[in-house]
């Protein structure tokens, strides 16, 4: 068995009649209306848009002539009957379809519940008001039809807008490619669309531009920039031998490659293969109203048909009497409150969630949340600032710190390396003067070296000092421990003799450790997973007390340990700000993307934190929790307030009053749905007192 990607409805894969292709995937529906949904989002999203649109126009004079008629009652009942019929069956028809899924699924669901309901509000009004004297009731139940199709439509409007907005997750991915590539064939370069490399080709990426395929380093030394897909907050050196991934930024030399993986097979294009299918494979969260349909649905119908049969065969009550019964019980049985229920609390929820920099966009999102036991964060950009900053200066020498750091960071003004730049704003913070150099010197990824006040200054990594035999043995004790602590190390020699150590590291965000102490708090388990090295994730973790942690992680593994945590149980959030997250998030149950990240992350996410606060990420929990409170709280009511009039519509009170008790019903049918909705709106304002527990 397949689950239909767009409503979730298990499909039998040897008999589906509608299934569909995309990346490679097969994937089965339930219904063409699925299909057309999954296929052409964006038409699917228009078609609702009118839908939702034609309903709301009529629905306002339905209930204007309802409750303030203009005309004689039979030709007021003509008008509501012209008004309604468009409603019922052109905007109600998705209902219909859902209610024939569900039949032939065996399982009831609201789509059933709400087109039973409407059809017989509007059949037995419809027959009221062609045929009046063939009911012992003049009542018609036009609005009931009217006003529930609109307020369900106009709640599937709001969850298809928020899928739209998501599906721009996978474009965007696409807009991080070049669409142009240098390619070298026979000594000669030309500028080509980068759809035309093939595996194989020689390309040239200078300083400044995307690689524009995955490859392999031919010729050349620089630096890439590959944060944005593999998580790795520091920059990497390149060399020839070494592998580069396409969309990374060249940051300073020129290399000449080889095309290994181009078009689909690219690191990016799996990226947002990845993305796109765990958006559609994730089956939606079933509807708390669903599950409770499913049995109430069946329940209804069969005590509305008894209790027709019973009174005219039993009871003798005629026929007219005998009809209003089963009517009575299907309408009263479908609440108009049911259809604000949910969206009263959500409409609540996300405004308090917006006021406290929280944007949840969708009700599927903020019911998940409200259940999640597990959040896993990405490193670097989310639990870190993602650029590196001085943290240590040893002086290993003759000279003091400060001294020191004026020849280093006077050094590294020629340099565009990222750790040579946070040197220079390290000296500048301190309002250390910076001096003049000459003969500037850099070997990208690995040191530089200028002349500072008329002395040789170099500043790089061990091995850049050790291939210039710069003796640091007797300091490789102090290295060690910097770097166990998870920072990278600049060593500094001046004319030839090693006098200081500069430590660098990823800075942790003020906000990351009161987070996950919060989390932690409210029963919540915290991971964090990271394409940086072990040495690097260790320390952080251990620095904000996150006792799991995967390091050296790719996407796709990301996404598999989201994956995992979800197969031992767990509800789990994923929190994270980069392209690389994409998938994770998307697979997670929800995604919560920082609002200061990528597009794409914000786009894949389902809960959007518009300031850079991991604080906010237990607010998000905290108010899904009470907000799901809420709606299960508004659910109840919604049925419950007409659940209990069921019997009355049944012909409860027939014994005592006799049948004329079903003059009076449409008033309790009335009565019901208007103290109900009053008790679901009332209940969602108490959400205005929502206030985060964490400051």
């Amino acid at each position: 068995m397949a689950k239909d990607p767009v409503c979730g409805m298990l499909v039998e894969e040897s008999t589906a009649a509608l299934k569909a292709q995309s990346h490679g995937t097969t994937y089965y529906f339930c219904c063409d209306s699925c299909m057309r949904e999954f296929l052409a989002p964006e038409k699917e999203l228009r078609s609702l848009r009118l839908q939702l649109l034609a309903a709301a126009l009529l629905s306002v004079p339905i209930l204007f002539f309802t409750y303030l008629p203009l005309v004689p009652g039979r030709y007021n009942d003509y008008l509501l009957l012209l008004l309604d019929t468009p409603v019922q069956f052109y905007v109600g028809l998705r209902f219909y379809r859902g209610a024939y899924d569900s039949l032939r699924n065996r399982m009831g669901n609201m789509d059933a519940l709400i087109a039973v309901g409407t059809t017989a509000a509007w059949l037995y009004s419809a027959l009221v008001a062609i045929l009046p004297g063939s009911s012992p009731s003049t009542a018609v139940y036009f609005d009931t039809s009217a006003v529930i199709i609109t307020l369900i439509l106009a709640g599937r409007y709001l969850e298809h807008l928020t899928k739209d907005r998501a599906s721009s997750a996978v474009r965007k991915l696409a807009d991080l490619r070049p669409s142009l590539a240098r390619r070298l064939r026979d000594g000669v370069e030309s500028e080509v669309p980068a759809e035309e490399i093939e595996v194989g080709d020689t390309l040239v990426v200078r300083p400044g531009e995307r690689v524009p395929v995955d490859g392999l380093v031919l010729e050349g030394t620089s630096t890439a920039d590959e944060s944005l897909i593999t998580g790795e907050s520091m920059p990497v050196a390149k060399r020839a031998g070494d592998e580069v991934i396409g969309s990374s930024m060249n940051a300073s030399g020129m290399l000449v490659m080889k095309a290994q993986k181009v078009g689909q097979d690219t690191m990016v294009s799996q990226i947002a293969k990845l993305v796109e299918e765990a958006q559609a494979g994730r089956a939606p969260v079933q509807r708390l109203a669903d599950r409770i349909a499913a049995f109430f649905v069946p329940v209804v119908l069969a005590v509305a048909a008894v209790s027709a049969v019973l009174w005219y065969f039993v009871g003798g009550i005629g026929l007219g009497f005998s009809l209003l019964a089963f009517v009575s019980v299907v309408v009263i049985a479908c609440p108009c409150a049911l259809g604000i229920a949910t969206p009263a609390a959500l409409l609540v929820g996300t405004s308090k969630g917006a006021q406290n920099g929280v944007l949840i966009k969708g009700g599927e999102y903020l019911e998940l949340a409200g259940r999640v036991d597990t959040v896993a964060f990405d490193k670097t950009g989310t639990l870190t600032t993602g650029r590196p900053v001085v943290t240590d200066v040893v002086a290993t020498g003759t000279m003091d710190t400060v001294q020191l750091l004026r020849l280093v960071s006077s050094a590294e003004t020629g340099s565009e390396h990222p750790l040579g730049a946070a040197i220079v704003e390290r000296a500048r913070a301190d309002s250390i003067p910076l001096s003049n150099i000459k003969d500037f010197e850099a070997s990208p990824g690995e040191g530089v070296s200028a002349l500072v006040d008329g002395r040789t200054v170099q500043a790089g990594s061990q091995r850049f000092f050790a291939d210039r035999r710069v003796d640091f043995a007797k300091w490789e004790g102090a290295i060690q421990r910097l770097q166990s602590e998870g920072k990278t190390t600049t060593l500094v020699a001046v004319d030839g003799r090693l006098e200081g150590i500069v430590a660098l590291a990823d800075s942790v965000k003020p906000s990351a450790a009161r987070a996950v102490r919060a989390l932690k708090e409210m029963g919540v388990q915290v991971v964090m997973l990271t394409g940086d090295n072990e040495r690097t994730a260790s320390a952080v973790a251990a620095s904000l007390g996150i006792g799991r942690h995967m390091s050296e992680v790719a996407p796709r593994q990301k996404e598999e340990a989201v994956e995992e945590l979800r197969q031992e149980g767990r509800v789990v959030a994923m929190v994270g700000d980069g392209v690389n997250d994409a998938p994770a998030l998307a697979r997670a149950d929800v995604g919560i993307a920082v609002g200061g990240g990528t597009d794409i992350a914000r786009e894949a996410g389902g809960i959007v934190l518009v300031k850079d606060d991991l604080l906010n990420v237990a607010t998000a929990i905290g108010l899904s929790r009470r907000t799901l409170s809420k709606i299960k709280q508004n659910l109840f009511w919604a049925f419950a307030y007409n659940a209990c009039l069921i019997p009355i519509a049944a012909g409860g009170l027939v014994p005592f009053l006799g049948p004329g008790v079903y003059n009076v019903l449409p008033f309790l049918a009335a009565a019901a749905m208007a103290v109900s909705s009053v008790t679901v709106v009332g209940n969602s304002l108490l959400l205005l007192r929502f206030k985060p527990r964490f400051e």
